[in-house]
């Protein structure tokens, strides 16, 4: 296993930081999973209370806490950090999404455990990073997508913003934050020193809209929302087929003339939609061209004629019809956790042909593994009891 050995402690909760620590222990890092008494709030989005944890367990916390063993520590008392304190001495990585401060005000910031670590990879996940005007201001997913302007490009011309379904910034930023983690750890095995490695929602959300950055940095142009279209060639968005929609993409002149062929209506080849730039410039009436032939043909018929001429397209499934693809579950990125309930996850996002994939756990309990923990760390008996008496930590 790629990260055998390696063992983070994670202090991250909601979603960005989960997904980081959850793709490590997919690559067999030992993930120790740290809780306020009640667990990770996510445990609950949704979710009435139950003492049966997988069943009370929302899905988005099932599905970015698999593989991680969890210890439920009171992070206010001197008795839980010092458990804390404990357990940092033989980790190779500590990661966190707190606000700026947070870590330091509980004596857990980047100097204070450097000190007692040097080896240590100090991972941080922010709003909008750790200095600036925006330094202390709390945010989500949903705020950085209104923040980086994403969501202004998203939606239907004309109307009000749409958010993006699903929580892109977050996810994209839990990558970013993996691929900074193994740098990091890298850097070690040259040098034998750790460091601090930073990201934030500000940069992962940056970076998903760099060139629309860059573009407005060059020139001042401001993309609007154009739907499902794409500002930089026609078609390249989603057509009415007669039971759904089919989503067709020409990028280029071959490719066009592919999709011209293929439809089979000679109006297709009229030199005003000969290249990219007239298929642009006559945007509007290509479009309704093309939609109205797409709209007579069944959208599976569409993805298989086309599909057949090697033109980019396909189907627009529903959330249903996509986690059901028999696709996914040929490459290996349907999981089913075993003694979890039948709970299914997603797959990690990257396969090795070398490296056999860890054993997968189901997402623990909050403080399921509270006790096994303290002892690996050189607890006593007596002194895990004193703890739990005093309610420096907590077991399920």
């Amino acid at each position: 296993m790629i990260l055998e050995g390696i063992k983070v402690i994670d202090f991250s909760r909601v979603f960005a930081g989960p997904a980081a620590t959850q793709l490590l222990g997919d690559l067999g890092a030992d993930v120790i999973k740290i809780e306020a008494r009640g667990g990770d709030e996510t445990r609950h989005y949704g979710k009435p209370p139950s003492a049966d944890h997988a069943k009370a367990d929302s899905a988005p916390f099932n599905a970015l806490n698999r593989n991680k063993r969890s210890i439920v520590i009171d992070l206010k008392s001197d008795s839980g950090r010092k458990v804390a304190l404990q357990l940092v001495r033989e980790a190779d990585v500590v990661v966190h999404n707190f606000r700026p401060g947070v870590m330091e005000r509980l004596g857990l910031g980047f100097d204070a455990l450097k000190a007692i670590n040097p080896a240590l990879v100090y991972a941080e996940f922010t709003a909008y990073g750790d200095c600036g005007p925006l330094r202390d201001v709390g945010a989500n997913d949903l705020a950085l997508q209104a923040h980086s302007g994403l969501i202004s490009i998203t939606g239907a011309p004309g109307q009000d913003p749409v958010r993006c379904g699903t929580a892109v910034v977050d996810l994209h930023g839990s990558l970013a934050l993996v691929v900074g983690i193994l740098g990091a750890l890298f850097h070690r095995t040259r040098t034998g020193t750790g460091q601090k490695v930073a990201s934030s929602l500000l940069l992962s959300a940056a970076h998903l809209m760099s060139y629309f950055y860059t573009e407005y940095w060059e020139d001042g142009t401001e993309r609007a929302p154009m739907g499902t279209a794409n500002h930089l060639s026609v078609p390249n968005q989603a057509f009415p087929a007669r039971d759904g929609q089919v989503v067709i993409i020409a990028s280029t002149d071959p490719q066009w003339r592919r999709v011209s062929e293929t439809l089979g209506d000679p109006r297709l080849k009229a030199d005003r939609f000969a290249t990219v730039l007239s298929r642009k410039a006559n945007r509007e009436v290509l479009v309704e061209l093309i939609s109205e032939i797409t709209s007579s043909h069944s959208a599976q018929a569409l993805v298989e004629r086309l599909g057949a001429a090697k033109v980019t397209c396909s189907k627009v499934n529903s959330i249903g019809e996509a986690a059901s693809c028999d696709q996914l579950a040929a490459i290996g990125g349907r999981l089913k956790l075993e003694g979890a309930h039948g709970i299914e996850s997603v797959a990690p996002p990257v396969q090795f042909g070398e490296n056999p994939a860890p054993p997968i756990s189901p997402p623990p309990a909050a403080g399921a593994d509270t006790r096994s923990i303290l002892a690996e760390a050189g607890f006593a008996e007596a002194e895990i009891a004193a703890l739990l008496r005093e309610g420096a930590v907590d077991a399920c």
